[in-house]
């Protein structure tokens, strides 16, 4: 037998139906296309279900939108078709292209101010707000995950090679006889790098106190050029190509590919991204430390600061008030320090905030997890006019230039100097057709 509700409850019933349905739709979605994958892109999640789960007006729906190239093609092709995402994360080399992009942004400092939510620039570390703003200031976007390079070394294969696991090499030198000694034991990869133009070219320039291109490696003009052919960097991409013929390098890729070689056990040494801590320390099964990019202790002025590398959120122009305050609250929850710590200690990007790290620093979480401290200290020091960072046009292709030269080099087709000199040539010529774009 069928039960039929009194009319009363069947009223109450719909009203509170409606109500249900009434906030439902008043609910404001956001678009956050991301490129984050693994446990970084479990971290995403999880902060977009915290952030609505703290309040019933704004729902940040996270997309994955494939590698960071990807992301950046399909925001490219969606703006173009008048239906860009709300926020988009673009990694630090496509920073000079959204800032050239005119009208196709908004601006976070406009942002958060039209939202009325407080955002002083002042309040996150220098280094990486600098990166992304004008040069009065003004931040243009928002320094969500932010990175630096840093030397990755498995403790139980530096024993069983008879090295100190206490003491990883701190100069190139010293890399190179720990990897002779790592072949000796049996490692079929001593030691291997993650984003090759990032680490060995660019962070090789800063770390060194050297610039990586004129004009204050691209921040205080809109058309400069590569200064990589020199002595320091030509010697360093030699040793590169000799330590590969005797084994001692292992070439792993343009991009992360090398990470996975080192979290798997087949390299003992790796350089890379700070941020490769999270699946490192997921997959890992051995003991590894964390360390400081090597030097040349010959050098002057080395070791200085290693560079901004990670991504930063930008906001998309053509949004509807309603949905840019929601994305300035976003930004706010993303900016407590809280937040800031537990991403920081998660995931191995930089506290964006020195609120969060000394939150981190007193909690203790340096002296329980060693190394992680390293990508922080790196960046926090003052920077020169070679080291605040990179920001030309064209930077991803000019990246594949000077990779597909550094290939050429270590398949033995062009001497490292041919090679360096190429990738300049070819960089430049990028760069140049950049500029010319944005005058036309």
């Amino acid at each position: 037998m069928k039960y039929a509700l009194p009319g009363f409850a069947r009223a109450a019933l719909a009203a509170m139906l409606f109500g249900v349905a009434m906030t439902a739709s008043a609910q404001t979605e956001i678009q956050f296309w991301h490129s984050m994958t693994g446990a970084l892109g479990d971290r995403v999640s999880d902060l977009a279900k915290r952030f609505n789960d703290s309040q019933k007006d704004y729902k940040i729906v996270p997309v994955f939108k494939g590698t960071y190239p990807e992301s950046m093609a399909a925001t490219v092709a969606a703006t173009r078709a008048g239906n860009p995402p709300h926020i988009v994360q673009v990694f630090e080399v496509g920073t000079a292209t959204m800032m050239a992009s005119g009208k196709a942004i908004k601006p976070v400092y406009e942002v958060m101010a039209q939202a009325g939510e407080k955002f002083d620039p002042k309040n996150y570390v220098p280094a990486v707000a600098g990166y992304y703003s004008t040069p009065s200031g003004q931040m243009l976007s928002f320094p969500f995950n932010s990175s630096t390079p840093v030397f990755y070394f498995n403790k139980d294969a530096f024993v069983k090679a008879g090295l100190d696991p206490n003491t990883p090499p701190k100069t190139w030198p010293a890399v190179m006889a720990a990897a002779a000694k790592l072949k000796v034991s049996g490692e079929k990869c001593s030691y291997t790098t993650g984003w090759p133009s990032w680490v060995q070219y660019e962070t090789f320039s800063a770390w060194h106190d050297m610039p990586f291109a004129s004009e204050q490696n691209g921040f205080a003009g809109n058309n400069p050029k590569l200064l990589i052919v020199n002595p320091l960097q030509i010697k360093h991409i030699e040793n590169l190509v000799e330590w590969s013929k005797k084994g001692y390098f292992t070439y792993g890729g343009r991009t992360n590919e090398a990470e996975s070689k080192f979290a798997s056990g087949e390299c003992a040494m790796l350089t890379s991204s700070s941020a490769a801590y999270a699946n490192i320390k997921r997959n890992a099964k051995f003991g590894f430390g964390i360390s400081t990019i090597p030097y040349y202790p010959d050098a002057p002025g080395a070791p200085q600061n290693t560079i901004i590398g990670g991504a930063s959120l930008w906001v998309m122009n053509g949004k509807k008030p309603e949905e840019y305050k929601g994305i300035a609250k976003f930004f706010s929850f993303l900016s407590s320090p809280e937040i800031q710590a537990q991403w920081h200690q998660e995931t191995g990007y930089l506290p964006i905030t020195m609120a969060a790290y000394d939150i981190t620093k007193k909690s203790g979480f340096y002296e329980k997890n060693p190394g992680t401290n390293v990508s922080v200290e790196q960046m926090i020091v003052k920077t020169t006019k070679n080291s605040r960072g990179v920001r030309i046009g064209n930077f991803v292709q000019v990246r594949d230039a000077i990779q597909e030269e550094f290939e050429a080099a270590l398949a033995g087709k062009k001497t490292a100097k041919e090679a360096v000199e190429a990738g300049a040539k070819k960089g430049n010529e990028l760069i140049e057709k950049f500029a010319k774009a944005q005058k036309g």
